[in-house]
């Protein structure tokens, strides 16, 4: 739930254009390195639908910028199983990924990453794409250049504590 301000008694308006509905999506994960505890947040945009081909280029990224061996916890999306991915898996055996639980979103640290960004863009109301993806960018990237907010994701979900 999120609040906003209207006087007692008259339900806040919002006005857009009729006929438009322009959409970003966005793939976005934590890391974290096991030896310095240190922790990341890597995202890509996108103006569509985001799918199998988009799942693989976001992991082929992260093997670019993460070293050693990766390991990827995914929720059960149909975007995060099929071939792409197994082609992926074999062509970069450092990658390794493991599904969360059916309906598990308690235990997805990424969650708590989406619940921040939302609570700031809630009461956003950008005039085009351009803005709302603005928006997401610069909400994302206040999570993100916080160690704190990133370890409250972890720390929030219900994943063994591995943040000792």
């Amino acid at each position: 739930m999120v609040r906003t301000w209207a006087p007692q008694g008259c339900t806040p308006l919002q006005r857009h254009r009729q006929g438009r509905r322009d959409k970003i999506s966005v793939i976005s994960g934590i890391s974290v390195s096991p030896q310095r505890q240190h922790l990341g947040l890597y995202y890509l945009l996108y103006f569509d639908n985001i799918g199998q081909e988009e799942v693989g280029l976001f992991l082929r990224e992260l093997l670019r910028h993460l070293r050693g061996s990766v390991i990827v916890l995914l929720d059960n999306s149909s975007t995060h199983h099929g071939e792409p991915l197994g082609k992926l898996l074999r062509r970069h055996p450092r990658l390794h990924i493991e599904h969360f639980p059916a309906y598990a979103p308690e235990i997805n640290p990424d969650e708590g990453v989406w619940s921040l960004a939302k609570r700031e863009l809630a009461n956003g109301c950008p005039l085009d794409r351009d803005e709302l993806m603005d928006d997401i960018i610069r909400s994302i990237n206040g999570i993100r250049t916080s160690p704190d907010k990133l370890r409250g994701c972890i720390l929030e979900s219900d994943l063994p504590n591995f943040l000792s």
